[in-house]
């Protein structure tokens, strides 16, 4: 397992949500089976970076959680290190989103799940979206431009096309970014995103 820079206790409740994860896996596709091989470097320790670039907030919303990446992870993170959130997790597949409440429920986390459709949801005035492996870039800042409150951060892992992603984005949106390597795959990146604004 790799190494994490967590307490006892959060690297306890990390393991029950694998353990679940690994047992609903079976009967639900919350991620890719050949994954769970390499479920902690794969799934967790990828969404511990992500929160590792979110500043202090009170709301942070995360969309198509599915499976709860990285949202749950956060949701983890969070409850030992205070950073001050409310967890909102928004997934519209209901099977996923009894998963998640059966993993907050077995943790003791404070996390609430929506089980909507992105657009469904009234707007969340969030100050961090995060979304991962949901849509491209364009179609996430939609997202972000509808649910980020104004002050807002969205952060959004993306794979070895994230250079076309952002070109494709720019003809129709105008935003503030920052490009964080990503810690478990050399051609993959974070995505820091501010300022978003239609052209």
């Amino acid at each position: 397992m790799t190494e994490l820079n967590v307490s006892r206790e959060t690297l306890e409740r990390l393991e029950i949500y694998a353990t679940l994860l690994r047992k609903w896996n079976r009967k639900i596709n919350l991620v890719s089976p050949r994954s769970l091989d390499d479920l902690w470097t794969r799934h967790i320790v990828d969404s511990v970076q992500i929160f590792e670039q979110a500043d202090c907030f009170s709301t942070w919303s995360d969309i198509g959680s599915g499976g709860g990446f990285p949202g749950l992870v956060c949701a983890i993170l969070d409850h030992e290190s205070k950073k001050s959130g409310k967890f909102i997790l928004v997934e519209s597949d209901t099977r996923k989103c009894i998963f998640m409440k059966e993993v907050i429920r077995n943790t003791g986390i404070q996390c609430a799940v929506i089980n909507d459709r992105i657009e469904g949801v009234t707007p969340l005035e969030t100050d961090v979206l995060s979304a991962r492996a949901l849509t491209g870039l364009k179609g996430l800042l939609s997202y972000a431009d509808l649910h980020l409150s104004k002050q807002g951060v969205a952060l959004f892992p993306k794979g070895k096309n994230w250079k076309e992603e952002v070109r494709e984005a720019r003809e129709q949106w105008q935003f503030d970014m920052n490009v964080i390597k990503s810690v478990t795959d050399s051609q993959a990146v974070i995505l820091r995103v501010e300022g978003i604004q239609r052209v």
